[in-house]
């Protein structure tokens, strides 16, 4: 199966949550593919891979992690929403 590279899919909700409040687009959260799983799935940016790194590897006051608080609050929010209908 080929994938797409205009999209990252990512079963992590708290990077997940991280992405869209850095302003990352979610465009499905997919819950067929695994039924016990949900996979959220971004339109895919240049500077995702380089988020992504930081945020598994940064040091916690590095300024590319840094996130309003209140962002990070309305992404979790938002996400566990979408997680819990059938929106997409």
């Amino acid at each position: 199966m080929k994938t797409d590279d205009r999209y990252f899919r990512s079963t992590n909700f708290y990077l997940c949550a991280f992405l869209f409040s850095k302003g990352f687009e979610l465009v499905n959260v997919d819950k067929l593919t695994d039924p016990r799983r949900a996979i959220f799935v971004f339109r895919d940016t240049p500077d995702r891979e380089f988020l992504v790194h930081q945020y598994s590897f940064a040091k916690e006051d590095s300024p590319d992690i840094l996130v309003d608080v209140r962002k990070l609050t309305l992404a979790i929010k938002t996400l566990k929403e979408n997680l819990y209908q059938n929106k997409f």
